[in-house]
């Protein structure tokens, strides 16, 4: 089985374009003002507009309210909507009945009892991504760039895909795959060569040494 490479905080057309060249499933634009990977929603519904069909467009908010997500939807008309904050199932749920869009709920990870929540997002959402939960103090979530223990993820059984993040780049995504089989790897920072500026050739990396580490897995499970 495939697994679904997501280029994270795409926000400018250089980006955008190595991502698609390189073979990209999904491409995400943030709207989160703390992030330097923050769009504007007319630069982002510009963005979205090049995509034509040759990615998954995903909206990643962190909390955001209804006329927030509202506009969004309308300029960008994302594929799926990405929960990177502290939304509750009863908030996934709501913003899935208003939106009626494909939901994916980030979970922060550190410990084996953050995987608690699972089922309860498990049966709202369409993916989950599990991200390395934020230091203590910092003003975004997620890893910030740190991976968490992905041995917590082994034979993890759940009923919709998941997705893996969190200090993942071109030099430890096969490592991930191999201990964690996910079905699909989300990268930002790290095919970064500043906060918020992509490297075409880390992305370009990155896509080839996740397809290279899926192929090998199936080989396994073929033959296992």
């Amino acid at each position: 089985m495939s697994v679904s490479v997501k280029i994270c905080g795409i926000n400018t057309p250089d980006a955008l374009a190595a991502a698609l060249a390189a073979g990209a499933d999904a491409v995400g634009f943030v709207f989160f003002p703390p992030s330097p990977r923050n769009l504007g929603i007319a630069a982002a519904g510009a963005l979205a507009g090049r995509v034509n069909g040759r990615a998954t467009k995903v909206a990643l908010t962190v909390d955001a309210d209804d006329t927030l997500l509202a506009s969004i939807v309308e300029a960008v008309k994302p594929d799926m909507l990405q929960l990177h904050g502290q939304e509750s199932p009863a908030r996934v749920a709501s913003i899935r009945a208003r939106f009626g869009l494909p939901m994916m709920k980030a979970l922060p990870v550190e410990t084996r009892a953050d995987l608690a929540a699972v089922p309860d997002y498990a049966k709202l959402a369409d993916r989950i991504l599990f991200d390395a939960r934020p230091p203590r103090g910092a003003s975004r979530p997620g890893g910030l760039g740190t991976p968490f223990d992905w041995s917590l993820l082994e034979k993890l059984d759940l009923p919709v895909p998941f997705t893996l993040s969190g200090g993942l780049d071109p030099e430890n995504v096969a490592e991930a795959i191999r201990v964690t089989r996910p079905d699909g790897v989300d990268v930002s920072s790290g095919v970064e060569r500043a906060p918020g500026e992509k490297d075409p050739e880390k992305i370009r990396a990155f896509i080839r040494a996740a397809r290279a580490a899926a192929s090998m897995r199936d080989k396994v499970l073929g033959s296992a």
